[in-house]
């Protein structure tokens, strides 16, 4: 294995600094991809990274969302030939402390998608659990499979090769409808899912790019069409069920 972190980053100036630091005593190469941040954002990042040999900074000129950040930082890891990629989230909602676990999951099982599965304090926004649960229940029957535990959480560990293979030859959403999206599509193409349990917190006053209405709309989009892209499918993952 020769794993790196992806960080993706859109106007996050204030919680990044943390982040790296929290990343320091892990020793991974780290690819940060600003996606298209405000000039100040920027500044911050830029000054944050050269405090760390192990940083390196991608920029995007325009916002292309969540899932184009992290493709970008996939291709550019599999370039450099790493051989798995670490996606964690830049606005400190992820507890970094888990890594070790990812990794430990990861080499025993090293050909299988790493999933986050959140452990939630009293301060998750209740109409945002619940968003989880209704893309949870989706995902199984798009999967016909629980092997998903939760599809949105954004701490995960990609095997880089079968995930590089899928995007070039598929499309996934580039927004917030990315986590699940490539996900499932991942489980469609064979590749083994685990789940790691990690806490999850809503930081007071933290920044939040999702946008009730046009991302609930987008995530609707995709379950319609990844639930349609099942019922061709419905012979292989039956017969991947009753072969577990």
């Amino acid at each position: 294995m020769k794993p790196c972190l992806l960080i993706p980053i859109y106007n996050n100036k204030d919680t990044i600094a943390a982040v790296l630091a929290e990343l320091a005593p892990y020793h991974l190469p780290c690819i940060i991809i600003d996606d298209g941040s405000d000039a100040t954002t920027r500044q911050v990042i830029d000054h944050e990274a050269a405090q760390y040999a192990w940083v390196q900074v991608i920029h995007h000129e325009h916002n292309g969302g969540k899932g184009q950040a992290v493709i970008t930082g996939f291709f550019a890891a599999s370039d450099k030939g790493y051989t798995h990629a670490i996606q964690i989230d830049a606005d400190g909602q992820h507890n970094a402390h888990d890594i070790d676990r990812f990794l430990t999951e990861a080499r025993a099982h090293p050909d299988a998608l790493i999933l986050g599965k959140p452990l939630f304090g009293p301060e998750v926004p209740r109409a945002r659990y619940l968003g989880r649960k209704i893309s949870q229940w989706c995902v199984w029957a798009e999967t016909l499979s629980r092997a998903i535990g939760d599809p949105l959480c954004g701490f995960r560990l990609y095997p880089l090769s079968a995930t590089v293979a899928l995007l070039k030859r598929t499309r996934v959403g580039a927004r917030m409808d990315f986590d699940p999206d490539i996900a499932v599509r991942l489980y469609w193409a064979g590749v083994a899912m685990r789940n790691v349990e990690t806490r999850v917190v809503y930081p007071e006053g933290g920044v939040s790019h999702f946008r009730m209405f046009r991302d609930n709309v987008r995530i609707s989009w995709m379950h319609t069409r990844l639930l349609a892209g099942m019922l061709i499918r419905i012979p292989q993952l039956l017969l991947r069920r009753a072969a577990v």
